[in-house]
């Protein structure tokens, strides 16, 4: 049985720029997940951030004021029991940073739609957001109306209606919608209630070979450090099925760039786990669910700067193939979402530039043979994925990468 402190789901937070995702994480988890330099100056977030929490339940209280983020219940100040642990995947919001967004939710098992109430809905980015989560597969959604402290009531009834018209015949239309106020911290318990009936813990199988998707590498070492005292890269993401165990020697595919000869090929990395971490947890056993820091032996020149991101790792032989062209039958969508001027998708064209996202991989394949509904692609940076798998295709329209449909991989 697994530990309620160690996560056991991973649950996205989406929408358009500066709706209080983080925010919300902090209300919900304590922390601030914009970290980066560049994102406290522009006060965005930029790249994906990461935040754990424990749900807690007042046997005393009852309905929505029961639940809780907080050891102790914030009405009848008695000791609450801690039920479960998850993980946030707080994704950004700016229409530059799709690909980013994409990335991270091939991490998430379900999904925050935050959308603020003193704002018309639908924003152009909590279009591409959810139309994102539809073709990726992810159903289960709460959408979260937050904000609703700088509107009057009138205001936010008025808002509610103009969500359910716009998720009307969409993956979200029969999601809850709960109205919250993330800055100050109102209606949280109907939220964390809300979360864990909503989005259940997956069923997984520890028993198939490992596979982990990587999200994050970074080298922990401080400037200056002595020699002795280096440790190896850190590679982070999600397991998305298997079990991987403290000393395990793994596999990271593609691997690294070689240049020789004047040809260009990558080659596998090859390391052993020195530690794992769930969440706040070190553990000498990782099952999937939550997202995982996972020590290696690796030169931390290779994990440093999220070298590593886009990569899987598991079991040495294990991994599905390495792909540098791929052939995959596309559903492309009607029309542009995001973009001010939502233009008909045409459809795809030989020699075609298109950002394709697979995992938590993403990369750019030019078109050498395009049909009605199958295209092959030549990348111009190989993934490492199986047969069968979800690509989110984006192309370039007025300068940005728009999200134009979705893809299976064939071959």
């Amino acid at each position: 049985m697994r530990d309620v402190f160690i996560p056991g789901v991973n649950i996205g937070l989406v929408g358009h720029v500066d709706h209080g995702k983080t925010t919300l994480v902090s209300a919900l988890a304590g922390v601030w997940t914009d970290r980066h330099s560049e994102e406290i100056k522009r006060g965005i977030s930029i790249r994906l951030g990461y935040a754990d929490t424990t749900f807690y339940k007042c046997e005393r209280c009852e309905g929505p004021d029961a639940y809780t983020t907080r050891p102790e219940c914030p009405v009848c100040g008695t000791e609450a029991v801690p039920f479960r642990t998850v993980s946030f995947v707080d994704a950004p919001g700016h229409e530059t940073l799709m690909a980013t967004m994409l990335s991270g939710s091939a991490l998430m098992d379900g999904a925050m739609l935050v959308i603020a109430a003193n704002e018309v809905c639908p924003q152009p980015q909590t279009k591409e957001h959810l139309m994102a989560l539809e073709l990726i597969g992810i159903d289960k959604i709460v959408i979260v109306q937050n904000k609703i402290d700088v509107v009057a009531q009138e205001q936010a009834l008025a808002h509610y209606n103009q969500i359910k018209r716009f998720v009307k015949g969409t993956v979200a239309e029969n999601a809850p919608i709960i109205p919250v106020s993330a800055q100050k911290g109102i209606n949280i318990g109907a939220l964390v209630q809300t979360l864990d009936e909503t989005i259940p813990e997956p069923e997984r199988n520890p028993g198939v070979d490992p596979l982990m998707l990587i999200a994050r590498s970074f080298d922990i070492n401080k400037p200056g450090c002595s020699w002795r005292d280096v440790k190896g890269g850190v590679i982070g993401g999600s397991l998305v099925r298997g079990v991987l165990r403290e000393g395990d020697d793994i596999e990271i595919r593609p691997g690294r760039q070689i240049q020789a000869e004047n040809r260009v090929r990558w080659e596998p990395i090859t390391t052993k786990i020195a530690s794992i971490n769930a969440g706040s947890t070190r553990v000498t056993e990782a099952t999937p669910g939550g997202l995982l820091g996972v020590r290696t032996k690796l030169d931390p020149a290779l994990t440093k700067s999220d070298a590593l991101a886009g990569q899987v790792a598991g079991h040495i032989g294990r991994l599905p193939p390495v792909w540098d062209r791929m052939k995959f039958n596309v559903t492309l969508m009607e029309r542009v979402v995001g973009a001010d001027s939502e233009q008909v998708i045409e459809p795809l064209k030989h020699r075609e530039p298109l950002m394709l996202s697979v995992g938590t991989a993403v990369t750019v394949g030019v078109v050498v043979n395009a049909r009605k509904s199958q295209v092959e692609v030549v990348l111009k940076r190989p993934v490492c994925v199986e047969v069968g798998a979800r690509i989110a295709i984006s192309r370039q329209v007025g300068g940005r990468w728009r999200l134009i449909g979705m893809g299976i991989l064939t071959g």
